[in-house]
């Protein structure tokens, strides 16, 4: 793969997900009730650096939780030596019923993770509502998927990927377009 483009840098993901953090407030009237659940590994970064910016917005703390979605990919491909999914297990530290419950990701592409992260969810508790923020939206949805809070849309070719650096995982903050060969 070759490098075509930066997309988005340090200071353009910090506007993005402060912008989100003040969407969320205001669509869900403040934060009560609500929660932040980051789909592993990103996912959860990008919902503790939301947790961050809501907190010294409206002075509250909001609740964070961890999403593993591999028993629920329809496409299983990491695996264990015995052929068994590679679980890293979910850490949701509230009751998810009668939550608004905000899914935290990356990069929206074909809405598999998100239906995914769904289903998990929904086996967690019964939120009162899903909603859903991405850094990215790619495009190329499989299903009738949509984000709520978008930090940019990056319309893409399938030739090309995607890739989101986070500091805490990385090492540096930047969002590239890479062009598959």
């Amino acid at each position: 793969m070759s490098q075509k483009a930066v997309v988005l840098d340090e200071q353009a993901i910090r506007r993005a997900l402060t912008r989100i953090a003040h969407e969320i407030i205001e669509r869900n009237k403040g934060i009560e009730n609500s929660v932040l659940v980051g789909i592993k590994t990103r996912g959860i970064h990008l919902a503790q650096r939301l947790a961050e910016r809501i907190e010294q917005i409206e002075g509250k703390q909001i609740a964070i939780g961890e999403l593993d979605i591999t028993l629920y990919r329809d496409d299983l491909s990491k695996k264990t030596n015995d052929q068994e999914p590679l679980v890293k297990g979910s850490d949701i530290p509230v009751d998810v019923t009668n939550q608004k419950v905000i899914l935290v990701d990356d990069v929206l592409y074909t809405g598999r993770t998100v239906r995914a992260a769904m289903d998990a969810l929904v086996d967690i508790g019964r939120p009162a509502n899903i909603q859903l923020a991405v850094l990215v939206d790619r495009g190329h949805r499989e299903l009738p998927i949509r984000a709520d809070y978008v930090g940019k849309n990056i319309p893409t070719s399938s030739s090309e990927k995607i890739v989101v650096e986070l500091q805490e995982a990385d090492g540096q903050d930047q969002v590239t377009i890479y062009e598959k060969e």
